[in-house]
């Protein structure tokens, strides 16, 4: 036999583990479905004048958020502090299911915020898919604009890429919300546990009177 065709098994392994290679990777995509994987939650963060003073930014948009939504009637003609409202749903939305500090929540509170934030977006105008960082930076920019007299910066803060209907609309949607019951049930639930952890510690109830 001439040494031509003698096997090699160096290349043969090579050729083998190539191939299995590439059945890995073909799998991986069926794999994950089959686990249940999904992609890690987006991450969101609230500005810096979220909460005035040395406060607590989630803790303020926990009752903040519960008010407003339970109380649409106090944000009518106030674009601008609707628009911090629903800002700070979308924080919350993120926040409460993923974040550390909230793991004694009842699980039950991420589950209500994540479905009451279609109703949200619907009533706002905001795309569907929207990643949640961009809406919460828009919409306290545009409070900002607002707050300091300047209404045409707040219509061309409000991005048709996040808000289709543009900023005119966006901004009257803001100042007429309707009322949204499962956005008031979720933040009022959030609010609840809130109340309830504070009691559990030992600290003072979030609603007693000083």
């Amino acid at each position: 036999m001439s040494s031509a065709a003698i096997p090699d098994p160096t290349r043969d392994v090579i050729r083998d583990g190539r191939r299995i290679l590439r059945v890995l990777l073909t799998a991986l995509p069926l794999l994950a479905g089959c686990t249940g994987y999904s992609p890690p939650p987006a991450s969101v963060r609230l500005p810096p004048d979220a909460v005035e003073g040395a406060g607590d930014p989630t803790r303020a948009a926990i009752i903040g958020a519960a008010y407003a939504f339970a109380h649409p009637e106090a944000l009518a003609g106030r674009p601008a502090e609707a628009a911090r409202a629903v800002a700070n749903y979308e924080y919350l939305a993120v926040e409460i299911p993923t974040g550390p500090r909230w793991v004694g929540f009842s699980p039950l509170v991420g589950v209500e915020l994540r479905r009451g934030l279609a109703e949200v977006r619907n009533a706002v105008g905001v795309v569907p898919g929207a990643p949640p960082q961009p809406v919460v930076d828009a919409l306290y920019a545009a409070s900002r604009a607002l707050r300091a007299g300047d209404a045409e910066a707040a219509r061309r803060l409000l991005s048709p890429s996040l808000f289709p209907a543009g900023g005119e609309a966006t901004l009257a949607h803001l100042a007429n919300l309707p009322r949204l019951p499962q956005a008031g049930f979720a933040t009022s639930l959030a609010a609840n546990e809130l109340n309830r952890q504070d009691q559990d510690g030992g600290r003072r109830s979030l609603w007693s009177q000083p």
